[in-house]
């Protein structure tokens, strides 16, 4: 004959030995789904960073997207499209009235490898406004800052999710017959608010002063950006563009035609 307070006992191990199981099963349970088994459980937005972060092991590894490169006199410019930072779930955060600040880095590098040679940078602030129903732009990029309107999202890329004619560099800073590429580092509500004064500054420099010296170091620190972690922010893109050549300064104009000597 069994005693009741022998069961109860019995019963009571049984119950702590399964609790104390459970989390070891959920544990191997994790382990063997393994990253693809993780993978089906995420949420667009994490899916959309860690392929942000894939091709993050040198910025020569970035996905290439093509881009083209001009030259104003003196200035070499670069013009991208990087649209696509702006998924749907930006899109409505654009539509709801807060702040939503898009930034774009641009490090030079020599395709050689080494340190950059330059940082183009551009910053974005958008906040739709509800009583007007546009969108209110504030615009900083190579100069001197400037406002507009957008009465759509498709202004708002226009505008902010594009480099056109970027200033790049200083064409006396790079050299015939070596070719360069471009790491571009795209973020939707980045950093720290200081983080983000920092760049503004930059990017409000003259034109023609984006080459990075010793004592910009601070902006020297950004390249660990492509080679680690990225920070954080609603939505980032890293890609680099194809490797190019300088682009040829424009003839020198003929000389002005000499008048005849006079007898």
């Amino acid at each position: 004959m069994i005693c009741p307070g022998a069961g109860r006992a019995a019963a009571r191990w049984l119950g702590i030995a399964l609790l104390a199981a459970l989390p070891l099963g959920a544990r191997r349970s994790a382990a063997q789904e393994g990253p693809g088994g993780a993978e089906g459980r995420q949420g667009p937005k994490e899916i959309a960073d860690a392929d942000a972060q894939q091709g993050l092991g040198a910025p020569a590894a970035l996905p290439i997207r093509v881009a083209s490169l001009s030259l104003d006199k003196t200035i070499v410019q670069l013009t991208v499209g990087f649209r696509d930072v702006v998924d749907g779930e930006i899109s409505k955060k654009l539509l709801s009235g807060l702040p939503t600040v898009i930034t774009m880095r641009g490090y030079l590098f020599h395709e050689s490898g080494g340190n950059p040679v330059a940082l183009a940078a551009k910053s974005c602030r958008i906040v739709y406004d509800l009583w007007d129903e546009v969108f209110r732009i504030q615009l900083i990029q190579a100069g001197s800052p400037s406002s507009t309107v957008a009465i759509n999202v498709e202004g708002v890329l226009r505008n902010c999710a594009e480099a056109r004619k970027l200033p790049l560099v200083e064409r006396s800073l790079v050299r015939d017959g070596s070719r360069y590429f471009v790491a571009v580092l795209v973020e939707v509500n980045p950093m720290s608010a200081e983080m983000l004064d920092r760049i503004k500054r930059w990017v409000t420099r003259p034109p023609g002063s984006t080459a990075i010296g010793p004592g910009d170091s601070l902006f020297g620190s950004f390249v660990g950006l492509f080679v680690t972690r990225i920070g954080n922010a609603d939505r980032k893109l890293a890609f680099r563009t194809q490797a190019f050549l300088p682009p040829a300064p424009p003839p020198s104009p003929p000389p002005p035609p000499q008048s005849p000597p006079s007898r």
